[in-house]
Protein backbone atom coordinates (compact mmCIF):
# COMPACT_ATOMS: atom_id res chain seq x y z
CA UNK A 1 0.00 0.00 0.00
CA UNK A 2 1.45 3.32 -0.96
CA UNK A 3 -0.50 6.57 -1.16
CA UNK A 4 2.18 7.82 -3.89
CA UNK A 5 2.06 11.24 -2.23
CA UNK A 6 6.01 11.33 -2.78
CA UNK A 7 6.93 9.24 -5.77
CA UNK A 8 4.10 11.26 -7.93
CA UNK A 9 3.89 14.63 -6.43
CA UNK A 10 4.56 17.45 -8.73
CA UNK A 11 7.11 18.67 -6.55
CA UNK A 12 9.52 15.46 -7.13
CA UNK A 13 11.83 16.93 -9.61
CA UNK A 14 13.05 13.06 -10.80
CA UNK A 15 9.03 11.48 -10.67
CA UNK A 16 7.98 8.09 -10.08
CA UNK A 17 11.06 7.61 -7.38
CA UNK A 18 11.61 7.44 -3.60
CA UNK A 19 14.96 8.04 -2.35
CA UNK A 20 16.06 7.43 0.87
CA UNK A 21 18.38 10.22 1.52
CA UNK A 22 18.65 13.51 -0.24
CA UNK A 23 21.98 11.95 -1.78
CA UNK A 24 19.10 9.98 -4.19
CA UNK A 25 22.14 6.90 -3.90
CA UNK A 26 19.20 4.02 -2.90
CA UNK A 27 15.53 4.17 -4.75
CA UNK A 28 12.91 2.28 -2.50
CA UNK A 29 10.47 2.77 -5.86
CA UNK A 30 13.06 0.76 -7.70
CA UNK A 31 11.90 -1.19 -10.85
CA UNK A 32 10.97 -4.61 -8.70
CA UNK A 33 8.05 -3.25 -6.52
CA UNK A 34 4.84 -3.98 -6.97
CA UNK A 35 2.08 -1.35 -5.67
CA UNK A 36 -0.80 -3.16 -4.87
CA UNK A 37 -2.90 -0.39 -3.36
CA UNK A 38 -2.24 3.49 -4.53
CA UNK A 39 -4.05 6.80 -4.57
CA UNK A 40 -6.78 6.83 -2.48
CA UNK A 41 -7.19 2.88 -2.41
CA UNK A 42 -5.27 3.54 0.46
CA UNK A 43 -7.53 3.76 3.04
CA UNK A 44 -9.02 2.24 6.47
CA UNK A 45 -11.29 -0.13 5.27
CA UNK A 46 -8.99 -1.87 2.31
CA UNK A 47 -6.34 -2.55 4.79
CA UNK A 48 -8.85 -4.52 7.21
CA UNK A 49 -10.45 -6.40 4.29
CA UNK A 50 -6.23 -6.65 3.15
CA UNK A 51 -5.96 -8.30 6.43
CA UNK A 52 -8.96 -10.36 7.46
CA UNK A 53 -9.46 -11.47 3.82
CA UNK A 54 -12.72 -10.10 3.71
CA UNK A 55 -12.79 -8.71 0.26
CA UNK A 56 -15.43 -8.11 -2.53
CA UNK A 57 -16.07 -11.08 -4.98
CA UNK A 58 -14.59 -8.80 -7.86
CA UNK A 59 -10.71 -8.31 -5.93
CA UNK A 60 -8.23 -9.87 -7.90
CA UNK A 61 -5.52 -11.83 -6.55
CA UNK A 62 -2.84 -9.22 -6.39
CA UNK A 63 -5.05 -7.27 -3.88
CA UNK A 64 -5.61 -10.15 -1.73
CA UNK A 65 -3.19 -11.59 1.13
CA UNK A 66 -2.97 -15.06 0.35
CA UNK A 67 -1.39 -16.64 3.30
CA UNK A 68 -2.52 -19.58 5.70
CA UNK A 69 -1.36 -21.03 9.14
CA UNK A 70 2.21 -21.56 7.90
CA UNK A 71 2.36 -17.94 6.66
CA UNK A 72 5.07 -15.05 8.53
CA UNK A 73 3.67 -12.10 7.81
CA UNK A 74 5.34 -8.64 7.97
CA UNK A 75 2.89 -5.59 8.59
CA UNK A 76 5.01 -2.16 8.67
CA UNK A 77 3.06 0.56 8.85
CA UNK A 78 4.71 4.61 9.22
CA UNK A 79 2.94 8.18 8.74
CA UNK A 80 1.49 10.47 10.79
CA UNK A 81 -0.24 9.29 14.08
CA UNK A 82 -0.99 9.75 17.41
CA UNK A 83 -2.73 7.95 20.83
CA UNK A 84 -3.95 4.88 19.49
CA UNK A 85 -4.42 5.83 15.94
CA UNK A 86 -2.41 6.29 12.81
CA UNK A 87 -3.63 8.49 9.71
CA UNK A 88 -4.51 7.72 6.39
CA UNK A 89 -4.97 10.43 3.92
CA UNK A 90 -5.18 12.64 6.19
CA UNK A 91 -8.52 12.83 6.27
CA UNK A 92 -9.32 8.81 8.37
CA UNK A 93 -7.65 7.41 10.94
CA UNK A 94 -7.11 3.38 12.06
CA UNK A 95 -7.43 3.09 15.84
CA UNK A 96 -5.68 0.67 18.13
CA UNK A 97 -8.06 -1.55 18.89
CA UNK A 98 -9.27 -1.85 15.32
CA UNK A 99 -5.89 -3.00 14.70
CA UNK A 100 -6.07 -5.15 17.61
CA UNK A 101 -9.42 -6.95 16.29
CA UNK A 102 -8.00 -7.49 12.51
CA UNK A 103 -5.05 -9.30 13.98
CA UNK A 104 -7.21 -11.14 16.32
CA UNK A 105 -9.19 -11.97 12.81
CA UNK A 106 -6.37 -13.51 10.96
CA UNK A 107 -5.58 -15.87 13.71
CA UNK A 108 -8.85 -17.00 14.09
CA UNK A 109 -8.91 -17.69 10.49
CA UNK A 110 -5.18 -19.15 10.05
CA UNK A 111 -4.10 -16.45 7.91
CA UNK A 112 -0.62 -16.07 10.05
CA UNK A 113 1.72 -18.44 11.56
CA UNK A 114 3.74 -15.98 13.31
CA UNK A 115 3.31 -11.81 12.76
CA UNK A 116 6.12 -9.10 12.93
CA UNK A 117 4.32 -5.81 13.56
CA UNK A 118 6.69 -2.62 13.21
CA UNK A 119 5.31 0.98 12.95
CA UNK A 120 6.56 3.92 12.64
CA UNK A 121 4.94 7.43 13.80
CA UNK A 122 4.34 9.59 16.60
CA UNK A 123 3.48 7.81 20.03
CA UNK A 124 3.77 4.84 17.87
CA UNK A 125 3.81 2.07 20.91
CA UNK A 126 0.33 3.02 22.13
CA UNK A 127 -0.53 1.23 18.93
CA UNK A 128 0.29 -2.17 19.60
CA UNK A 129 -0.81 -2.50 23.36
CA UNK A 130 -4.55 -4.03 22.64
CA UNK A 131 -3.22 -6.97 20.49
CA UNK A 132 -4.25 -9.73 22.16
CA UNK A 133 -4.11 -12.23 19.48
CA UNK A 134 -0.33 -15.18 20.17
CA UNK A 135 2.48 -15.11 18.25
CA UNK A 136 2.59 -11.60 17.25
CA UNK A 137 5.69 -9.49 18.02
CA UNK A 138 5.44 -5.44 17.39
CA UNK A 139 8.60 -2.42 17.35
CA UNK A 140 7.27 0.69 17.66
CA UNK A 141 9.65 3.72 16.37
CA UNK A 142 8.91 5.45 20.08
CA UNK A 143 6.87 5.35 23.56
CA UNK A 144 3.48 6.52 24.08
CA UNK A 145 3.48 10.40 24.49
CA UNK A 146 6.51 10.67 22.73
CA UNK A 147 7.52 11.86 19.58
CA UNK A 148 8.80 10.08 16.52
CA UNK A 149 11.10 12.46 14.23
CA UNK A 150 12.54 12.53 10.47
CA UNK A 151 15.56 11.83 9.78
CA UNK A 152 15.96 14.56 6.93
CA UNK A 153 14.68 17.38 4.50
CA UNK A 154 15.19 16.99 0.94
CA UNK A 155 15.68 20.83 -0.14
CA UNK A 156 14.47 19.77 -3.79
CA UNK A 157 11.08 18.56 -2.69
CA UNK A 158 11.20 20.77 0.70
CA UNK A 159 10.06 18.10 3.16
CA UNK A 160 11.33 14.96 4.76
CA UNK A 161 12.25 12.40 3.04
CA UNK A 162 12.02 9.50 5.40
CA UNK A 163 11.37 8.67 9.13
CA UNK A 164 14.78 8.21 11.63
CA UNK A 165 13.23 5.06 13.05
CA UNK A 166 13.42 3.20 9.18
CA UNK A 167 15.97 5.01 7.79
CA UNK A 168 18.02 3.14 10.66
CA UNK A 169 16.43 -0.01 9.75
CA UNK A 170 17.12 0.52 6.27
CA UNK A 171 20.70 1.01 7.26
CA UNK A 172 20.97 -2.66 8.81
CA UNK A 173 19.20 -4.28 5.72
CA UNK A 174 21.64 -3.06 3.38
CA UNK A 175 24.20 -4.82 5.56
CA UNK A 176 22.47 -7.92 5.15
CA UNK A 177 22.79 -10.72 2.73
CA UNK A 178 19.92 -12.54 1.52
CA UNK A 179 20.32 -16.01 3.60
CA UNK A 180 21.92 -13.87 6.24
CA UNK A 181 21.41 -15.69 9.71
CA UNK A 182 21.04 -12.94 12.03
CA UNK A 183 18.41 -12.29 14.77
CA UNK A 184 15.68 -10.00 15.03
CA UNK A 185 17.51 -9.17 19.30
CA UNK A 186 20.32 -8.35 17.02
CA UNK A 187 18.40 -6.31 14.78
CA UNK A 188 16.56 -4.63 18.31
CA UNK A 189 19.66 -4.10 19.71
CA UNK A 190 21.13 -1.26 17.20
CA UNK A 191 18.01 0.91 17.50
CA UNK A 192 20.33 3.77 19.52
CA UNK A 193 17.73 6.51 20.92
CA UNK A 194 20.45 9.10 20.66
CA UNK A 195 20.52 8.65 17.26
CA UNK A 196 16.96 8.26 17.03
CA UNK A 197 15.52 10.71 19.35
CA UNK A 198 13.16 8.68 20.39
CA UNK A 199 12.92 5.54 22.50
CA UNK A 200 11.90 2.51 20.14
CA UNK A 201 10.09 -0.11 22.19
CA UNK A 202 9.83 -3.89 21.56
CA UNK A 203 6.60 -5.83 22.81
CA UNK A 204 7.71 -9.99 22.60
CA UNK A 205 4.79 -11.56 24.97
CA UNK A 206 2.88 -12.82 22.62
CA UNK A 207 5.85 -14.36 20.96
CA UNK A 208 6.52 -17.76 21.72
CA UNK A 209 9.80 -18.04 19.97
CA UNK A 210 12.90 -16.43 21.59
CA UNK A 211 14.39 -13.45 19.42
CA UNK A 212 17.70 -14.94 19.40
CA UNK A 213 16.67 -17.48 17.78
CA UNK A 214 14.54 -16.06 14.89
CA UNK A 215 16.29 -14.60 11.91
CA UNK A 216 15.79 -11.57 10.23
CA UNK A 217 15.15 -12.92 7.22
CA UNK A 218 11.85 -14.96 7.80
CA UNK A 219 9.94 -11.87 7.77
CA UNK A 220 11.97 -9.74 5.52
CA UNK A 221 13.04 -10.62 1.99
CA UNK A 222 14.09 -14.41 3.24
CA UNK A 223 14.27 -16.99 1.13
CA UNK A 224 11.47 -19.09 0.93
CA UNK A 225 11.83 -23.06 2.40
CA UNK A 226 10.60 -25.90 1.25
CA UNK A 227 9.60 -28.78 3.72
CA UNK A 228 10.59 -32.27 2.83
CA UNK A 229 8.47 -35.23 4.38
CA UNK A 230 8.68 -39.13 5.03
CA UNK A 231 5.87 -39.94 3.68
CA UNK A 232 4.61 -40.06 0.24
CA UNK A 233 1.92 -37.13 -1.03
CA UNK A 234 -0.04 -39.50 -4.26
CA UNK A 235 -1.00 -36.64 -7.12
CA UNK A 236 -4.18 -37.05 -8.49
CA UNK A 237 -4.13 -38.84 -11.74
CA UNK A 238 -4.36 -37.64 -15.13
CA UNK A 239 -7.65 -37.91 -16.68
CA UNK A 240 -7.86 -38.60 -20.54
CA UNK A 241 -10.71 -36.77 -22.87
CA UNK A 242 -12.07 -38.74 -25.03
CA UNK A 243 -13.20 -36.94 -27.76
CA UNK A 244 -16.70 -37.93 -29.12
CA UNK A 245 -16.54 -36.07 -32.28
CA UNK A 246 -13.80 -35.27 -34.72
CA UNK A 247 -14.05 -31.95 -36.34
CA UNK A 248 -12.00 -31.07 -39.83
CA UNK A 249 -10.70 -27.60 -40.62
CA UNK A 250 -9.35 -26.73 -43.75
CA UNK A 251 -5.53 -25.91 -43.24
CA UNK A 252 -5.04 -22.40 -44.46
CA UNK A 253 -1.97 -21.03 -46.19
CA UNK A 254 0.89 -20.58 -43.35
CA UNK A 255 2.21 -17.28 -43.98
CA UNK A 256 5.73 -16.17 -42.16
CA UNK A 257 5.27 -13.35 -39.62
CA UNK A 258 8.52 -11.69 -40.83
CA UNK A 259 6.47 -11.62 -44.02
CA UNK A 260 3.89 -9.86 -43.73
CA UNK A 261 5.50 -6.50 -43.70
CA UNK A 262 5.87 -6.88 -47.55
CA UNK A 263 2.29 -6.01 -49.06
CA UNK A 264 2.94 -8.51 -51.61
CA UNK A 265 3.31 -11.62 -49.62
CA UNK A 266 0.48 -10.72 -47.58
CA UNK A 267 -1.79 -10.42 -50.35
CA UNK A 268 -0.54 -13.15 -51.92
CA UNK A 269 -1.57 -15.60 -48.61
CA UNK A 270 -5.27 -14.70 -48.96
CA UNK A 271 -7.13 -17.25 -50.75
CA UNK A 272 -9.23 -16.61 -53.80
CA UNK A 273 -12.72 -17.35 -52.32
CA UNK A 274 -12.14 -14.36 -50.27
CA UNK A 275 -11.05 -11.94 -53.28
CA UNK A 276 -14.14 -13.12 -55.01
CA UNK A 277 -16.81 -12.43 -52.06
CA UNK A 278 -15.14 -8.78 -51.54
CA UNK A 279 -15.61 -8.32 -55.17
CA UNK A 280 -19.33 -9.31 -55.15
CA UNK A 281 -19.81 -7.43 -51.82
CA UNK A 282 -18.64 -4.55 -53.39
CA UNK A 283 -20.97 -4.93 -56.75
CA UNK A 284 -23.66 -5.41 -54.85
CA UNK A 285 -23.48 -2.55 -52.14
CA UNK A 286 -22.91 -0.06 -55.02
CA UNK A 287 -26.53 -1.42 -56.66
CA UNK A 288 -28.11 -0.72 -53.44
CA UNK A 289 -26.16 2.96 -53.58
CA UNK A 290 -27.50 3.58 -57.20
CA UNK A 291 -31.13 2.55 -56.54
CA UNK A 292 -31.16 4.98 -53.24
CA UNK A 293 -29.98 8.20 -54.79
CA UNK A 294 -31.80 7.09 -58.14
CA UNK A 295 -34.64 10.30 -58.99
CA UNK A 296 -38.46 9.71 -58.93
Amino acid sequence: MLADDVACNSRNPVPATVYNSYLRKLDLYGDNIEVDYRGYDVNVENFIRLLTGRHEEHTPRSKRLLTDDRSNVLVYMTGHGGEDFLKFQDNEELGSQDLADAFAQMYEKKRYHELLFMIDTCQAASMYTKIYSPNILSAASAKSGEPSYSHHADNDIGVAVIDRFTYYNLETFEKMERDDQQSLAKLFSTYNPQLMHSHPTVRGDLFKRHLSKTPVTDFFGGVQSVELTASKTKLAEKKTIIPTEKKVFKELPKVHTSNLLCPTTFLEAIPLNFWIGLALFITLSAISIAAETKPI
